[in-house]
């Protein structure tokens, strides 16, 4: 690491410097609209503080920086991969609860416990409304069918929703099989990958493209956006499975750093995440499936249909994250 990276990731820890003895400390990768509701509600709920830095990448490479002396408490993201990165960096601790423990399911928790998932999503398919019959695509091998050919729009083939799927993939037919896949899905692009996968339903609607993959909640978040509730509109939400499997999902999890200087307000903050009123604010307002057992969906999020959810272990795909993104790469998926 240079010197100017580490006084950089020094000046911005600064931001961080707790307020209240009470403070619990977070670095996120998650959009700060998804999770202000959440702070909000355990800082009224139980009356500590939080503060909060929000980064779009670096955040192992920060706390690595930081060392013990890191301000941060708590680490937000999504994706497996990203938990486990953390963990193998070293820059998390175990996290002893029993209400942690007893709430979330051992799929989406570490076997160590130093990660804990909060919610779940559905790597799902949007697909045109007046250009495509669902019943033409039942699973994600069919994305790889020469009939989609110039009709398919992505993101980008090494972000991480990508590489899960691909590494789901791989866990059920193999490295030959999905890179004949890629393959196929390549070939089927309308456009270079780029963007998020709003930008995708965008294009569904402007007529690029007629389908896409795409995260559950983006359609929500789309909907309430009065600019992109036409793009929703135009699409229908599809639930796609594996040959063999289920449909493809990962989580949003939380773990302590191995500095936490606040480690008690910390662990009620993380087992606050497992509460009724937590897990029912990530339904409503960021449309997500809780992860704690008995607690519903939102509304809306039913009214687009149910699914039965892969059973790949979690871990798995993390550890496959490697073999997927060296597939990427080989046939140039973004090419």
């Amino acid at each position: 690491m240079t010197l100017r990276t580490a006084l950089a990731a020094t000046a911005a820890a600064a931001t961080l410097a707790p307020t209240a003895q009470a403070d619990v400390n977070i670095y996120s990768y998650r959009q700060p609209e998804l999770i202000q509701p959440i702070l909000d509600a355990f800082t009224e709920d139980t009356g500590i503080a939080t503060n909060i830095a929000f980064l779009n990448k670096g955040m192992v490479e920060r706390l690595q920086a930081e060392g013990s002396r890191s301000p941060a408490d708590i680490i937000l993201t999504v994706d497996v991969a990203r938990l486990a990165e953390a963990v193998d960096a070293g820059v998390t601790q175990a996290v002893d609860s029993d209400t942690l423990i007893e709430k979330i399911p051992a799929a989406f928790r570490d076997a160590d416990n130093h990660w804990f998932g909060v919610t779940t999503r559905a790597r799902i398919v949007y697909a045109a409304k007046d250009r495509v019959d669902p019943s033409e695509i039942t699973t994600y091998e069919d994305l790889a069918d020469p009939k989609w050919k110039g009709r398919i729009c992505t993101r980008s083939g090494t972000h991480a929703y990508t590489l899960a799927l691909v590494a789901a993939m791989i866990h059920h037919h193999g490295e030959d099989a999905t890179k004949t896949w890629l393959e196929g899905v390549k070939a089927n692009l309308a456009r270079k990958p780029q963007g998020n996968d709003r930008a995708q339903v965008k294009a569904i609607w402007a007529g690029e493209c007629d389908i896409s993959l795409g995260n559950t909640y983006y359609m929500g978040q789309m909907l309430k956006d009065p600019e992109q509730e036409a793009w929703a509109n135009s699409v229908n939400v599809l639930f796609p499975v594996f040959e063999g499997g289920g449909t493809h999902v990962n989580i949003s999890g939380i773990a302590m750093t191995k500095a936490a200087p606040n480690r008690e307000d910390a662990l009620k903050f993380m087992e606050y995440l497992t509460s009724d009123h937590a897990q029912e604010i990530y339904a409503e307002v960021n449309y997500e499936y809780p992860v704690v057992p008995g607690t519903e969906p939102s509304d809306l999020v039913k009214s687009w249909g149910s699914f039965t959810a892969d059973d790949v272990n979690l871990i798995a795909l993390s550890r496959d994250r490697a073999a997927a993104l060296k597939l990427v790469e080989e046939v140039d998926f973004d090419g």
